[in-house]
């Protein structure tokens, strides 16, 4: 492994969870946006994601993880986008995706719901875009080759 790998390694995998460690004095959620979806669609009925809800609202920094991974269907798109026009002027957000921003219209199915939302996730912001293999798959290239 050369040290290029173990930079790679760093910023693909460890670089959101060390900025979460040096914010640890705030309130700071790391989840996946499933775990977003599925609060969101179920805070109206469940107390536990009621409070979920209103934590991540108070949050300081959180972290949404494989963001637009799966298609969403339009009212999953707006309750995200309602979530995020929240909280972005409040909270500082790290995002990780694997899809470019022009894709999110096409995982959204709406062209200004995806534009609104890269609009609130850009505002005032540092983008940090990885190239390279994945560094997962450096490590399991013997088993699927054989």
């Amino acid at each position: 492994m050369s040290v290029g790998d173990l930079w790679y390694s760093y910023w693909k995998q460890g670089c959101p969870v060390s900025l979460i460690w040096v914010c640890c004095r705030c309130s700071t959620n790391f989840r996946t946006m499933e775990e977003i979806v599925s609060t969101l669609k179920t805070r109206d009925f469940v107390r536990s994601q009621a409070a979920e809800y209103k934590k991540m609202l108070r949050a300081g920094l959180i972290v949404i993880d494989d963001v637009m991974l799966f298609p969403r269907e339009k009212n999953v798109a707006v309750a995200f986008f309602n979530f995020i026009n929240q909280i972005y002027e409040s909270t500082s957000i790290i995002v990780t995706t694997n899809k470019k921003p022009t894709e999110w219209a096409k995982m959204l199915e709406d062209e200004v719901i995806a534009t609104a939302l890269l609009d609130r996730i850009l505002f005032r912001s540092e983008v940090i875009n990885l190239t390279g293999e994945s560094y997962r798959m450096q490590n399991r290239k013997t088993f699927l080759d054989k």
